[in-house]
């Protein structure tokens, strides 16, 4: 990472920061956050279980794929196969998941606008998932 101007700015290489992820993991997903701004957030994350429906009520989300493939779907929609290059835009309260990994490690760039909250994620079915077992943060800013 570079960072300029007291910190108003900064360069991430999130190819090297996707590589420092670990192999497993106890949770879901782990993520490197890098910017924590109250308009919006940006993290890398890796995903490492299939992720149940789920939505988040704060924030719309930006997910651009980085590597690896899985499935995924939104609302009620069939899931879809996404894969590097690939940016999915929901709006919040958007239900969506991961049912399947068809190639790891599947890692995701993301922007919430606003900024999300780690605490805000809430499962369809309780029983599939808390915010403690959904994801571990990583802190670079």
């Amino acid at each position: 990472m570079s960072e300029t101007i007291a910190s108003k700015t900064a360069v991430f290489d999130l190819h090297a920061i996707a590589a420092n992820f670990p192999s497993t993991s106890e949770t879901m997903l782990i993520d490197t956050r890098l910017t924590e701004e109250d308009e919006a957030s940006a993290r890398v994350f890796r995903v490492y279980t299939p992720v149940a429906a789920h939505y988040h009520a704060t924030c719309d989300e930006h997910l651009l794929v980085l590597s690896g493939r899985a499935t995924f779907f939104l609302g009620d929609a069939e899931p879809f196969e996404l894969g590097p290059g690939q940016l999915v835009f929901f709006k919040k309260g958007t239900v969506h998941g991961t049912p399947k990994i068809l190639q790891e490690p599947f890692v995701v760039f993301a922007v919430d606008t606003p900024r999300r909250d780690p605490s805000d994620v809430h499962f369809v079915n309780s029983a599939d998932g808390t915010a403690e077992t959904f994801i571990r943060s990583q802190i670079l800013y």
